[in-house]
């Protein structure tokens, strides 16, 4: 028997996840927390409850951006028996736990400071490789931690502490292994990949020269602020980088931009997909939006709603405005909580629209699909497929007969 794990929140932390499964012991469970938002807290919790009311025996570790800005309060849990900073994850000692047969399952030994083990973030080296989904058809690679950014709405940087990329020969090293055992597709993914030092851009060109094995190769998500231009260069003359890319964009208002201590204009916004569309032909464009944001204007909210269209965003992420505990947007005049949701739902319901004529728009034509799991795969451009009677790993030019709510279905010619 081995750990299990739970993971939110983003790609890197399920790339962590299978990398923390092999340091728990047996039988216990990992909670990878994710922080990004109050509802993704309150999820955690949740899962947390849930893994207990579910494995009552089985000792529950919480780790990840959560537990790692509130330990103690994860610790005061009767459910959880040792919660584990971001700094210490990758250490098998932090991990161990001394149970007492006398306890209840879910309690450690001690009071619940005694459940933590948490370094400064803040001094953390960069960790090794966390590589996940062994065995998986669609891998994720992380490259890069932690942020040097403080944009005004996000508390990660505080989880994560500031930037730290791996070595070149570690990230190549791990994407080997990945692919030997058996995935066919490499993610890599990061707090803030685009910070990769020597350069995101100079990294993809040396893994694709240096991995022929490697032959479908993705990005997780990008600040459009810091695409440099080896990686556009890329896009252009390297089909193997598949032509999908998810943005950082947050609003599509200059001001709300500035008072969250982004770096880019709505401009330079349009600009960076017009780049990425002139260097790719078809490469698709997903981003992330904050609706609500404080201070944010009736028109700052159609100013973002339009940045649908002025940056053909076809895989929109939406977060109403959470306010994170410590930042500097928790502190500023904050839109009332009726508006931020319609708003947020105004953009979910546009993107939704926008997403549905593009699939339908690409029902009649080909592409190549990678089958994932259960008859479903993705086309290179990210679109989700499913093809009857295909199997795990399957890789071929499909034919798109329909679409089905938000899935296209194909036949493998």
């Amino acid at each position: 028997m081995t750990a299990r794990t739970i993971t939110l929140g983003c790609r890197l932390n399920f790339a962590e996840s299978e990398a923390m499964r092999a340091l728990a012991p047996a039988g216990s469970i990992i909670v990878n927390s994710c922080a990004v938002t109050n509802e993704a807290v309150r999820q955690t919790r949740q899962a947390i409850r849930r893994a207990h009311r579910d494995s009552p025996a089985a000792p529950i570790i919480v780790t990840g951006c959560a537990a790692e800005l509130d330990p103690h309060g994860f610790a005061a849990m009767p459910e959880v028996a040792r919660v584990v900073g971001n700094a210490d994850k990758y250490a098998a000692g932090s991990f161990a736990l001394n149970h007492d047969p006398g306890l209840d399952p879910g309690q450690a030994r001690g009071d619940d400071a005694e459940k933590i083990i948490r370094s400064d973030v803040m001094a953390a080296p960069a960790p090794p490789v966390a590589a996940g989904f062994l065995s998986r058809i669609r891998s994720f690679v992380a490259i890069q931690t932690g942020c040097d950014h403080r944009c005004t709405f996000c508390s990660i940087w505080q989880a994560r502490g500031p930037s730290r990329s791996l070595p070149y020969a570690a990230v190549r090293d791990a994407v080997a292994r990945e692919l030997d055992h058996g995935a066919r597709e490499i993610v890599l993914t990061g707090v803030d990949i685009t910070d990769y030092a020597g350069g995101l851009g100079a990294l993809c060109k040396r893994l694709l020269a240096d991995l022929p094995a490697l032959t479908r190769l993705r990005l997780s998500s990008l600040d459009s602020i810091e695409i440099d231009p080896e990686l556009i260069a890329l896009f252009a003359s390297e089909p193997r980088l598949l032509p999908h890319v998810h943005l950082s964009l947050q609003a599509g208002d200059d001001l709300i931009l500035k008072r969250m201590k982004r770096r880019h204009s709505r401009a330079a916004s349009v600009a960076a997909v017009a780049a990425l569309k002139a260097a790719r032909p078809g490469l698709t464009i997903g981003a992330d939006l904050i609706a609500g944001f404080p201070t944010e204007s009736e028109q700052a909210a159609t100013n973002s709603l339009d940045l649908l269209d002025d940056c053909d965003i076809i895989a929109a992420h939406i977060f109403p405005f959470s306010p994170r505990p410590d930042t500097p947007a928790s502190r500023m005049p904050q839109v009332d909580r009726a508006t931020v949701k319609a708003r947020a739902a105004a953009l979910r319901d546009a993107a939704a629209a926008r997403r549905t004529r593009w699939l339908d728009g690409l029902v009649g034509t080909r592409h190549t699909v990678l089958v994932e799991n259960g008859e479903k795969g993705h086309a290179d451009n990210f679109a989700p497929v499913f093809i009857a009677g295909s199997t795990r790993g399957q890789l071929g030019t499909a034919r798109i007969t329909a679409r089905q709510s938000d899935q296209l279905v194909g036949i493998f010619e």
